[in-house]
């Protein structure tokens, strides 16, 4: 299977560097804004559609005249942007986004370079650690494991908390695990984040509950700078890096735990989970965001379909956890506070080791550990 991987590693720039990119990242969002506005009022006014080529001749004219500081920066991301928000456009007319909106100098900024295919080999060699990018020379990255294949782009990040990455896309060949001859059921929670119909359960981390304090206090301080401040931007930083940890801790937990279910199983049965109408609930939302039960679900999913294994979707309204695994029966009502119960079968019951069990059996039509582990109520989402 051949896919697009993408690889993100920490980048150091030195002072030159952090010059550069600040100048880099401040006329590619000039470039954006210019844009969109240029979009809109010409839509608005003559009802004409502009896109990059357009564009790009309006764009050469303004460095020529009105914005000639334009060119101390690199040409090649002032296109990447203005082909970006074609993108954005298209999306928002195919109703998957917004309509776009003007970028901010304090939000996430990011560049995009080109490199020439013709003198790749002097610019990027994975092996000895090689990369260079138009006006930043060499860039010290922390390469954190292995490139296959040959970037034609590099997109340059500066994240809120002051942090700088490099991301690379490559095409890469997936080779299938071997094929296993089980089926499993996995149902979420808060409590334990995956719970598996086999028993075992991964436990919360609760990492936002670990690092409450820590961020109330820098929080705290942060509302009592001055507006526009120094100081005020600098605490904003901290409490971006505090939100950071949070971040990159809650989601290596969620790859390692889709990993390792992904690789040990062959069919995987999970519940189709209304999360947005979860998060309403004003008592739970902060404990169900923080277990990021979503991000576990799209990890799975483009997993499987990576390594040869099959996701089955069981229908949210399956009585999973009211059912009995042994007998069938289906209870009344299960309230969130009963964690144990016994059926009148005689068989007693953890509320989530039976969902899962249930959602096994939904998930492969009461055949789990055969040939015919298949018949999902409702087919899993596409893989982008």
């Amino acid at each position: 299977m051949i896919i697009q991987c993408a690889y993100k590693f920490r980048f150091y720039p030195t002072p030159t560097q952090k010059r550069q990119l600040a100048l880099e990242f401040g006329h590619a969002r000039y470039v954006w804004n210019w844009a969109l506005e240029t979009r809109t009022k010409a839509y608005q006014a003559q009802g004409e559609s502009s896109n990059t080529i357009s564009l790009s001749r309006q764009l050469t004219a303004l460095k020529k005249t009105q914005c000639p500081w334009l060119s101390e920066a690199t040409a090649s991301c002032h296109t990447q942007k203005l082909r970006d928000q074609d993108t954005a456009f298209r999306n928002f007319f195919a109703g998957r986004a917004k309509y776009p909106r003007f970028k901010k100098r304090h939000h996430t900024q990011s560049v995009r370079y080109q490199l020439d295919q013709r003198h790749v080999a002097k610019n990027f060699n994975a092996e000895s650690k090689l990369l260079k990018l138009p006006k930043l020379g060499r860039v010290k990255l922390r390469w954190s494991r292995g490139i296959e294949g040959i970037p034609k782009m590099v997109t340059v990040s500066q994240a809120p908390a002051g942090r700088y990455f490099v991301s690379l896309t490559c095409e890469v060949e997936i080779l299938p695990l071997p094929v296993r001859r089980n089926a499993i059921g996995v149902d979420v929670g808060v409590k334990d984040v995956v719970i598996t119909s086999e028993g075992w359960k991964s436990g919360a981390p609760k990492y936002t509950y670990h690092y409450a304090r820590q961020l109330k206090m820098a929080q705290r301080r942060l509302s009592k700078k001055k507006k526009g401040s120094q100081r005020r931007r600098q605490q904003q930083q901290r409490v971006a890096r505090i939100h950071a940890r949070i971040t990159d801790s809650r989601r290596d937990f969620l790859h390692q735990q889709s990993s390792k279910i992904v690789n040990e199983n062959q069919v995987i049965c999970l519940e189709d989970l209304n999360i947005q109408g979860m998060l309403r609930n004003r008592r739970l939302s902060k404990a169900i965001a923080d277990c990021g039960l979503y991000e576990l679900r799209r990890q799975m999913e483009y997993k499987a379909a990576w390594y040869g294994r099959e996701v089955l979707i069981v229908d949210r309204w399956a009585p999973t956890s009211k059912t009995c695994s042994a007998c069938g029966a289906v209870q009344e009502s299960m309230p969130l506070k009963v964690r144990a119960w016994a059926c009148e079968c005689g068989a007693t019951h953890d509320r989530d080791i039976n969902a899962a069990k249930n959602i096994l059996f939904f998930g492969t039509a009461g055949s789990a550990g055969t040939s015919k582990a298949r018949g999902a109520v409702k087919p899993p989402r596409a893989v982008a």
